[in-house]
């Protein structure tokens, strides 16, 4: 199957985003030693595909609640048929396909601009300024644009420049390998430590599935990706770098917006009572100290129960048999001694 469509698509974007910016009078020789214009234009690129994609997110949204609230029904199957690992999951896909939940919709945007970003890194890798006129202007690029964009740099490095770029490919391009190599390592590890957050920021709001298959997802997102990262990133284009961490911070923004204008219910325990109980609590009067739930920001602020009022031991209050009383009221008049 041919990716021309989706690189036509992207070029178009891009394209028209240039030449926005240029109109509005940004200029086009370096600031900073950055062309601002053509990162203007990946940064909403990332914008654009991500209002498109805005009613995928809700659904995404929607699917973790419904799984969020099956997790009882699926803790019950895993007790019914503990060890029995094929029954389980025939027991699981009939709960999910009886309540209308896909585990697997979690993942679906990110699925989703794969391709997206797939088309972008072919597009930044075709931007070579030694290449024939006629195949400089394939998916739609005219001549102006195209050498504009082959020249575009983001301090001083190349956007279709990579951490891993050979001498040969640097040449052609008229980079330093150095200032290439810092500012793409540099952005490799922003786009490490975004996906991890992203990732985190969601986990902490619905919480770890009971679901082995779904934790299984969750534990991939959380910690698979971001390290693949640190391998993969370096076979990046700069500009690629770019639209994944714009990706990120406008994926952490979002998801925040609407974890605090939709916030998940909160789940029961066994008891009745929201929240798990810390490990090493202590155990006062036949009765759990409960640790809620975490709530909040990023990174899933603990709500600090009140503390306990102290009990206090009156048997230690009163006095010993024979001793003095301390303190005695003024103007009590002292007992009368026996005569002798």
């Amino acid at each position: 199957m041919s990716l021309d469509p989706i690189y036509y698509a992207i070029s178009w974007i891009l394209l028209r985003w240039h030449s926005f910016w240029d109109a509005i009078g940004i200029p086009e020789d370096r600031v900073i030693g950055t062309n601002w214009a053509w990162i203007l234009a990946i940064f909403c690129l990332v914008v654009t595909l991500r209002v498109i994609l805005f009613p995928v997110f809700v659904k995404q949204i929607k699917s973790q609640r419904a799984m969020q609230a099956l997790q009882p029904k699926v803790k019950a199957l895993q007790e019914k048929h503990k060890g029995d690992r094929e029954t389980l999951q025939k027991e699981m896909m009939e709960l999910y396909r009886t309540e209308k939940a896909n585990p697997l919709m979690g993942c679906l945007p990110m699925f989703l601009q794969i391709p997206v970003f797939f088309g972008l890194f072919h597009v930044l890798q075709h931007l070579d300024p030694n290449i024939s006129d006629a195949n400089k202007q394939l998916y739609g690029w005219p001549l102006d644009q195209f050498n504009s964009a082959a020249h575009a740099h983001l301090f001083n490095a190349p956007i279709s420049a990579k951490f891993g770029s050979s001498a040969a490919e640097l040449s052609v391009l008229g980079a330093d390998g150095t200032t290439v190599k810092i500012v793409a390592g540099i952005l490799v590890l922003v786009m490490m430590a975004t996906t991890f957050l992203t990732q985190r920021q969601m986990i902490l709001k619905t919480g770890w599935a009971e679901d082995p298959q779904q934790l299984m997802i969750q534990r991939l997102m959380l910690y698979g990706i971001p390290f693949s990262l640190l391998i993969s990133g370096a076979l990046f284009p700069i500009g690629v770098v770019i639209y994944w961490v714009t990706n990120n911070l406008f994926t952490l923004a979002q998801q925040q917006w609407v974890l605090r204008k939709f916030p998940p219910p909160q789940m029961a325990n066994k008891g009745g009572s929201a929240g798990r109980v810390a490990p090493g609590t202590k155990v006062s009067g036949g009765k759990n100290l409960v640790q809620p739930a975490r709530t909040g920001g990023l990174f899933g602020r603990k709500n600090t129960p009140e503390p306990a009022s102290p009990v206090v031991d009156t048997k230690a209050l009163a006095p010993k048999p024979g001793a003095k009383p301390v303190n005695p009221k003024k103007g009590a008049r002292p007992a009368n001694k026996p005569k002798g």
